[in-house]
């Protein structure tokens, strides 16, 4: 994760900056380091005997990037893309990949303090994709270690594909 320390009175704060988005009603979050850039929706086109949660792949300025559904991912019901359906392109173990998401709402700088280890499972997602859970004052963001959404059969299916 991206870390940033501050001073606050005499003790030393550990701050995590994270690009927030949602999928359905949850809020995630991603070390802001990872994303390259956030796009509207685009063309995707189908790969023939893709993964089910590969949608397909997209020409970012040249460049063919894998492009995953997080939602169909993470086991959530898959639904039609709406105006602010985004794809974050990140970067992944030298591996640009797209990754769809429902909304992307604000870049988050919180204190790594109100975080702690996920649980078995939050919202259907299993704690193996998660690094933390962040309480903040009026909602829970999770946090998602995105190098782990896909094994090392899937991110070799992928490196096919670009």
């Amino acid at each position: 994760m991206s870390e940033i320390t501050f001073q606050k009175g005499h003790e030393l704060e550990d701050i995590i900056q994270l690009v927030s988005f949602k999928i359905g009603n949850e809020e995630f979050g991603v070390d802001i380091l990872k994303v390259q850039e956030i796009n509207r929706m685009m063309e995707i086109t189908t790969v023939p005997n893709a993964p089910t949660f590969v949608e397909g792949v997209v020409n970012l300025r040249g460049r063919i990037i894998p492009v995953i559904d997080l939602r169909t991912r993470l086991g959530m019901i898959k639904v039609d893309h709406s105006i602010k359906t985004r794809i974050i392109v990140v970067e992944l173990v030298d591996k640009t990949v797209g990754f769809i998401v429902d909304e992307v709402n604000e870049v988050l700088r919180i204190p790594r303090s109100i975080t702690e280890p996920p649980p078995e499972m939050v919202a259907g997602i299993e704690a193996n994709y998660l690094t933390a859970v962040a309480k903040l004052e009026d909602r829970l963001l999770i946090l998602l270690d995105l190098e782990k959404i896909l094994d090392s059969d899937e991110a070799e299916q992928l490196s096919a594909m670009s």
